[in-house]
């Protein structure tokens, strides 16, 4: 079985990164179709990158550098949940992709975006011409979550969206399982 990892994108104080990761995770563990695994970048805490090395190299010095590759070796396929910050994605992530370079490759990623309005549509967006030029592939079925703190019970602080959100976590994962088995080959 191929495992997909769930990557929680924001890593700052008061996040709803968690919470929207775990909805994924459920979904995804209901697909049945991947090993899921929940990666919490805020766990790896990465500083601005830090290697001398090229990441392409892969001579890693540093000892959170060499767990995030070890964490990102173990994926064949990802789900980035992650918000919208000032119509961009969120820093950690960009910081945590550019630690690496032949750990992503050929590997596909969807996207759980959210946020206010836009949905985090636009962080997703930002971050497809990082994606592939590390030689990952974007899919276009995603989910975007649109009116967050609406979705979130205040007093449980469980997160409920609608029946559209579970139908597009269904077509994203399906093609996740697609496009990981496609490009099983070219990691080989």
């Amino acid at each position: 079985m191929y495992t997909l990892q769930i990557v929680i994108a924001s890593t700052r104080p008061g996040r709803q990164g968690p919470t929207v990761a775990a909805w994924m995770q459920e979904q995804a563990l209901a697909h049945a179709k991947f090993d899921v695994e929940l990666v919490d970048l805020a766990a790896f805490n990465l500083p601005i990158f830090d290697e001398p090395e090229h990441p392409r190299h892969a001579k890693y010095v540093h000892e959170h550098t060499k767990r995030w590759s070890a964490s990102v070796s173990r994926a064949d396929a990802f789900v980035f949940v992650q918000p919208e910050y000032n119509f961009t994605a969120p820093p950690s992530l960009l910081n945590a992709m550019q630690y690496l370079f032949r750990e992503w490759n050929y590997k596909p990623v969807g996207f759980c975006s959210y946020g206010g309005v836009s949905g985090g549509l636009r962080s997703v967006q930002a971050i497809k011409p990082i994606v592939t030029t590390l030689k990952l592939v974007p899919l276009l079925e995603q989910v975007s979550i649109h009116g967050l703190p609406k979705l979130i019970d205040k007093e449980t602080g469980v997160f409920t969206p609608g029946e559209k959100a579970v139908k597009d976590a269904a077509a994203m994962l399906d093609e996740l399982f697609r496009w990981t088995a496609a490009l099983k080959t070219l990691r080989a």
